[in-house]
């Protein structure tokens, strides 16, 4: 997945802070601890996310593996990638009563901090709130 490539390399060279969707949301409790990944419930004090988003963290080294092992996982549960962006992945599911959910998962760590690859990687993962779907649906014009 391209999203995921451009994820591990911006992961490697460094980035300023995740970027997150117009609406964090709520964290999205569901989500497992992987094998590799350990639970940062407080997403390593890092760009207020503690409370708003589930985090687990890793040596920065693994981050990108780790994050194909989490897409592999929502996949495996039914969600699509819907897009995202260098350090973001966005996934959507169907409601069965119509409509759609959705999740983002951001790749970051601590800038201010040496980056070697066994510097401490996070990813955090929230719900988007409200149907996804009806905000992506654009009356068509006649």
């Amino acid at each position: 997945m391209k999203t995921l490539i451009a994820l591990t390399a911006v992961v490697s060279l460094g980035l300023t802070g995740p970027v997150l969707a117009q609406s964090q949301g709520e964290p999205a409790a569901e989500t497992p601890i992987l094998a590799g990944a350990t639970a940062a419930p407080d997403c390593g004090n890092l760009y207020s996310l503690t409370g708003k988003a589930f985090c687990v963290s890793a040596p920065l080294a693994s981050v990108g593996a780790l994050a194909d092992a989490y897409v592999a996982h929502f996949e495996g549960q039914g969600w699509l990638g819907a897009g995202g962006d260098s350090n973001r992945v966005v996934l959507v599911k169907r409601r069965e009563s119509g409509g759609c959910d959705g999740i983002q998962m951001i790749a970051f760590y601590d800038t201010t901090r040496p980056a070697g690859p066994t510097a401490t990687g996070y990813l955090g993962f929230a719900t988007i709130p409200g149907d996804v779907c009806a905000a992506a649906a654009v009356p068509a014009s006649q």
